[in-house]
């Protein structure tokens, strides 16, 4: 395969990559505590022949998880929490415990807090946390300690991903994690509010149009080379 084909190619399928990626950041916008993603590009550089001349390819080897915080939104909902600064809430999924910053939880049918896919949240110690039997008021404080009725019975986990760790995005607002998660010292929890998504609707939208104007203008490379190298063998087998 001629080389510039070939270089254009691994351009074309890292595009292609990088239009998914935007896509599901623009189809999360309304996601609660949804971190928008990035692509990222490497450069592989292979010998052609020994006087030293390389060709260059592009791919798309990995994904930038963003972490920059989002909008918090006030909902008033008893177990709506959010962090306000850096932090994940721990929650127990059949595949480990995951990260999230995806708040809105619900009590189980056995007092446990869950999210809506029935994850249960974690504590500061990572063990489920059970609101008492008869609760009529449960606080949450600052710091994480929740009450009920005045009377502290638990702490809500806020974790943080070890310095170097990476964060593998597995779905929706989850992440697990190549290394155990840390205990944040001082969190702020706000209860009755939500994270919005962190994704900017403006930028995702001009970087897909971007990507795009990229992806049509190596097509049109492609074609023209498909014409220059048919009309070469027309010609030599005239």
């Amino acid at each position: 395969m001629d080389n510039a084909i070939y270089a254009t190619l691994t351009r074309q399928s890292g595009l292609m990559k990088e239009m998914r990626v935007v896509a599901n950041n623009i189809a999360n916008i309304n996601t609660t505590g949804f971190r928008r993603e990035g692509v990222i590009f490497a450069e592989h550089l292979s010998a052609l022949d020994r006087r030293g001349e390389t060709l260059s390819m592009a791919d798309a080897r990995g994904r930038l998880v963003d972490l920059d915080q989002g909008v918090l939104t006030q909902t008033n909902g008893r177990y709506d929490l959010a962090i306000e600064g850096k932090g994940f809430f721990l929650v127990e999924t059949p595949e480990g415990n995951h990260l999230t910053r995806a708040g809105a939880f619900i009590p189980g049918p056995e007092g446990d807090l869950m999210t809506a896919d029935g994850y249960r949240l974690l504590d500061e110690g990572q063990a489920p946390i059970i609101i008492p039997a008869g609760a009529s008021h449960v606080a949450v404080a600052p710091d994480g300690t929740l009450s009920a009725n005045g009377i502290a019975f638990g702490r809500v986990g806020v974790f943080a991903p070890p310095e170097g760790a990476q964060l593998i995005h597995q779905g929706g607002t989850s992440f697990s994690l190549n290394d155990a998660p840390e205990p944040m010292e001082n969190p702020n929890v706000r209860q009755g509010f939500l994270e919005e998504s962190n994704v900017d609707t403006v930028f995702e939208i001009s970087r897909m149009i971007e990507v795009q104007r990229a992806y049509e203008l190596g097509q049109s490379f492609l074609d023209r080379e498909d014409q220059r190298i048919r009309a070469a063998i027309n010609t030599m087998t005239r």
